[in-house]
């Protein structure tokens, strides 16, 4: 080789854990400039794309940032200035780097809508030597809008490379025995801190459309997978599934979280537990719309007790999951 060639880093293995995403502020134009990347998704919204083009720019943009800058800023990490997923995401990566990385395993993370974006990071982990690159989306549950999107951004930015790296993509786990005994001794964890027994736990997973269910998408039977699987190791409270974040006129898989919340007092379900599994990290959808809007919800329509359990996070118990998920691809 000529002393004058390039340096070209080689031999490395890049892991990269990919979340949804989160605006980089609480500002009207932030929010506004990630809600318009996330709409635009046609797996997320499957309309006429002219259609869909006209609402989405001459109502949704103009009228939802005020709202969702609104919610974000009840759950707004102010010491770091971030919101709650990218600081648990970042913190995932660098907890599972410090577990089984080493010179030649790098580990990173992404966000499917945002910063920092799939092929930023695509790119960094190509440029540092990284010649197989293993994709962890974090959604247990398989959907069309969630995990196949994410693999459709990153076959986009590699389509742009010369020098493709090797790429593996980690498939959904909703059923794996490591997350189902996380999900339970973060049940667990939080019935020993709480004074009151709840009556019922509701296992409250993201909503999509009925209409992609009935084209086919698995979604709804992994989540109600991973709520069996749960009941089947956890029998002291009942545990019942529902779905939360609906947008729009059309109906979505139910039943709904939100109407759940209004109805179990009057059925004398006074204390209530939530559990999101769904949500790798806490987020706007489980801090503020359980947490807060539904939390206040079922007290008001009265409820008398009523916690969250918190996301995996980053606790051991969820990097243990993660290394496990991963090491069979290295």
């Amino acid at each position: 080789m000529k002393n004058d060639h390039p340096k070209v880093n080689f031999g490395k293995i890049g892991i990269l854990l990919i979340n949804l995403g989160t605006p980089d502020s609480t500002s009207w134009w932030d929010i506004r400039k990630y809600l318009k990347e996330f709409l635009s998704d046609r797996r997320v919204i499957e309309l006429n794309p002219v259609i869909w083009k006209i609402i989405l720019n001459l109502f949704i943009l103009t009228f939802r940032p005020s709202k969702t800058a609104h919610a974000y800023k009840k759950i707004w990490k102010k010491d770091t200035n971030e919101s709650p997923l990218l600081y648990f995401t970042r913190s995932q990566a660098e907890k599972l780097n410090s577990k089984i990385g080493n010179d030649s395993i790098i580990i990173d993370f992404a966000m499917r809508y945002g910063n920092p974006s799939i092929k930023s990071k695509l790119n960094a982990l190509k440029d540092l030597g990284c010649e197989n690159i293993i994709i962890l989306p974090l959604y247990p549950q398989y959907a069309a809008a969630t995990t196949a999107t994410v693999c459709d951004e990153v076959y986009r930015s590699l389509m742009g490379m010369r020098w493709q790296p090797s790429l593996q993509v980690i498939p959904h786990y909703e059923s794996e025995p490591f997350y189902i005994d996380a999900l339970i001794k973060s049940i667990e964890k939080k019935v020993e801190s709480i004074n009151w027994k709840p009556d019922l736990i509701i296992s409250s997973y993201h909503g999509i459309p009925k209409k992609y269910f009935d084209k086919g998408d698995p979604y709804h039977c992994y989540c109600h997978k991973t709520t069996r699987l749960m009941k089947e190791k956890y029998k002291s409270i009942n545990i019942e599934t529902t779905f939360q974040s609906r947008f729009g006129p059309q109906e979505w898989l139910t039943p709904y979280t939100d109407k759940t919340l209004e109805n179990l007092p009057k059925k004398g379900v006074k204390n209530l537990l939530v559990i999101c599994p769904g949500f790798a990290s806490d987020c706007v959808e489980t801090l503020e719309e359980i947490n807060i809007q539904g939390r206040e919800s079922f007290l008001s329509n009265g409820g008398q007790n009523f916690d969250l359990v918190p996301c995996l996070n980053d606790s051991s118990d969820h990097i243990d999951l993660f290394s496990k998920l991963v090491t069979k691809y290295i």
